[in-house]
């Protein structure tokens, strides 16, 4: 079997008393949409957080692509291939939808911002820029303010701008959070598009978002994994649905 591009060992996060993540086990396939999903305060974000280098874990071990990145600072694993679609560099609202990710663009490039007059007409960054923008279906909006857009177009360029950093793994906490049902059919098919070529891992509540998207799901509860399958597999699990998927149902 091949090594994953991320495994977790025994993670564990205590606030206090509370603990976050509990021995948490994770592997994530190369190539795969692998979807993290649970209750509010389940834990999902306090993994996530210890996965991309913003909190450090207790115990345990994180590695990426066979390296140890435990102890890693966050800047360290962008270099290595993580990326959290919102821990690249914030929007800046006055500038375009195009200036936005063709700062990006830059940052990976290695290249001071005292040069960004000249890079905003540079077409090593405004190519790459412009192709990025059509990935994630704002083509049409590279002129625009990033003020101007909607709220799903916002996360849209947030992708794009995480992809100017030319991920490995790209972590993304809940990009359809504050959506439209159009706006997150959008999301959908933009991350269907990257399916197969990115590594990514999801957290996300909208579960036909999830079961559309996802390889396999691990589901937390009070911050163990309680499950890790197949979508038909965490479907039928009947343990998840009296945790978790039941609820929603009846709910709905």
């Amino acid at each position: 079997m091949a090594e994953p591009i991320l495994a977790t060992r025994g993670l564990i996060k205590r606030f206090g008393g509370l603990v976050a993540t509990d021995q948490i086990d994770l592997d994530v396939a190369a190539g795969s949409v692998h979807a993290l999903i649970g209750p509010n305060g389940a834990g999902k974000t306090t993994l996530i957080g210890q996965l991309s280098g913003e909190i450090r874990p207790d115990s345990g071990s994180i590695r990426l692509e066979g390296r140890d990145i435990t102890a890693a600072p966050v800047h360290k694993r962008c270099r290595l291939g993580l990326a959290r679609s919102f821990q690249i560099t914030s929007i800046f609202p006055d500038f375009t939808a195009r200036e936005n990710v063709a700062m990006a663009v830059q940052s990976r490039l290695g290249h001071s911002f005292r040069f960004w007059r000249r890079a905003k007409s540079d077409p090593a960054r405004t190519g790459p820029a412009d192709a990025l923008l059509a990935e994630v279906g704002l083509e049409d909006r590279g002129n625009m303010p990033a003020a101007a857009l909607s709220h799903g177009e916002h996360r849209q360029l947030e992708i794009a701008m995480a992809l100017a950093t030319a991920p490995r793994l790209l972590l993304l906490d809940e990009p359809m959070a504050g959506m439209g049902v159009e706006e997150s059919v959008r999301m959908v098919e933009t991350l269907q598009r990257l399916k197969g070529r990115i590594s990514i891992l999801l957290v996300e509540h909208d579960m036909d978002a999830v079961f559309a998207l996802a390889d396999r799901i691990t589901v937390l509860v009070y911050g163990r994994a309680i499950a890790t399958g197949t979508p038909a597999e965490i479907r039928a699990n009947q343990e998840v649905r009296a945790a978790y998927l039941g609820a929603d149902e009846e709910e709905g």
